[in-house]
């Protein structure tokens, strides 16, 4: 009997705590995420291929911010990329910028949700990989309810997503600093 309360318990816990199973092959802890070494297994894990020397009918960038409080997080380089390699994924980084590629050869939506696939990284409503709290994010500047795995990756977006214990006032970062080249 106590061992059918506790599992009781548990399960209650878990529904009330809103907390969502990350997808597989994901991260479960807190950051720094490194960046996947096996890139095409991650690549095909976020339903994207390798583009590599094609001809791009689409190349778009998106920023992204990460902050655990107020302390940001790196988004790691060579995510679903590497010139060694010759693997460039649809969607891919180059530096730890938090500038995000877009590169395809067809003009398609692209996600931020497929981005963190490839990473390896659970996204959800109310948590970033291993971060929990409360989750709150801003595309282009304004405040954005919903699941942040549909967010739409276009140009020169700015994506933040800032996790803070429950309660704590989040402040959103100023404005990324665009280089000229991406103009």
């Amino acid at each position: 009997m106590r061992t059918r309360v506790v599992a009781v318990a548990v399960a209650a816990l878990l529904l009330l705590s809103g907390c969502a199973a990350p997808e597989a092959g994901a991260s479960r802890d807190a950051p720094p995420w490194p960046r996947p070494t096996d890139l095409s297994a991650r690549a095909d894990a976020a339903g994207l291929r390798n583009v590599w020397g094609e001809r791009l009918a689409e190349h778009v960038h998106t920023h992204l911010t990460i902050l655990d409080g107020d302390t940001p997080v790196t988004v790691p380089a060579n995510i679903g990329h590497s010139d060694r390699g010759k693997f460039a994924a649809e969607i891919h980084t180059h530096d730890t910028s938090g500038i995000v590629h877009v590169e395809s050869p067809t003009e398609q939506t692209f996600t931020l949700g497929q981005f963190f696939d490839e990473w390896g990284v659970s996204l959800g409503p109310e948590h970033v990989g291993g971060l929990r709290g409360e989750l709150t994010v801003w595309v282009d500047g304004r405040r954005t309810i919903g699941n942040p795995r549909s967010i739409e990756l276009t140009n020169r977006r700015e994506v933040v997503l800032i996790v803070t214990t429950i309660g704590e006032v989040p402040r959103l970062p100023a404005p990324f600093d665009w280089p000229p080249q991406y103009g």
